[in-house]
């Protein structure tokens, strides 16, 4: 007689990954930021620096992982990066767990309250405000966005051209630098740079920035806004009783 077939195994356990399939968040803030003091335990991102000849003595700053790695390789001793995705902020905590110079905390960049005016020396951000302005109810997200950035210098890497982010910049009291890096060609080691030090001036409606680059120009826009002095003035002043 033929011995009846084994019995099916039992099916093997489904994983939940239901807040782990984050890999892209909604939003991504990811910025930088420096101070000369030591940073609260609730420190994050924050300021625009050249890079540093010698080491620092206390320096925060937040920024996507590779960027985050190459400013403590430059010199920065401290560096809090920030995402809405906790599931993120615990990965890059496991991956560079040997590195105590990098620090990471989940923040959503719409509400850094927890961070007190001027405590970092400005904000980097390369892609943040760019997702919020193609998400649900961008205008608000990136309204929201920019009032916490204003309180600190903000500085935006991103493809965003002159045209659509000057309108945008300028509804904050600030002025406005924009610096163009254009991207390396692949292959070609001759490829000449735009000088990053040199600032294109701008019109309100961007139209001189255009001009100057092209409109379909291969290139990174790099907005640097400093908050008026006037403003920052008025938020260092102690509060009369």
């Amino acid at each position: 007689m033929l011995r009846p077939p084994p019995p099916p195994p039992p099916p093997r356990p489904t994983e939940n990954h239901g807040t782990g399939t984050t890999a892209t968040p909604t939003i991504h803030p990811p910025s930088i930021g420096t101070k000369s003091t030591p940073p609260s335990p609730l420190s994050s991102a924050s300021t625009f620096l050249p890079l540093p000849t010698t080491q620092f003595s206390s320096s925060a700053v937040a920024i996507p992982a590779t960027f985050s790695e190459g400013m403590v390789d430059d010199g920065y001793n401290e560096v809090v990066n920030i995402d809405i995705s906790s599931v993120v902020i615990e990965a890059m905590q496991k991956k560079y767990a040997n590195r105590p110079q990098l620090k990471y905390m989940k923040m959503d960049v719409r509400d850094m309250s927890a961070f007190d005016t001027w405590s970092f020396a400005a904000v980097i951000d390369k892609g943040t405000l760019d997702s919020l302005l193609c998400g649900h109810n961008s205008r608000q997200n990136a309204g929201k966005m920019l009032e916490e950035v204003w309180r600190f210098q903000y500085v935006q890497i991103t493809y965003g051209s002159p045209a659509y982010r000057l309108p945008l910049l300028k509804e904050l009291s600030w002025t406005i630098k924009l610096h163009v890096i254009e991207k390396l060609a692949s292959g070609n080691s001759s490829h000449q740079a735009t000088d990053v030090t040199c600032p294109i001036p701008l019109a309100v409606n961007g139209g001189s920035a255009e001009a100057a680059v092209g409109m379909k120009a291969d290139v990174h826009y790099i907005y640097v806004c400093i908050k008026d002095n006037s403003e920052r003035v008025k938020d260092e002043s102690p509060m009369e009783g």
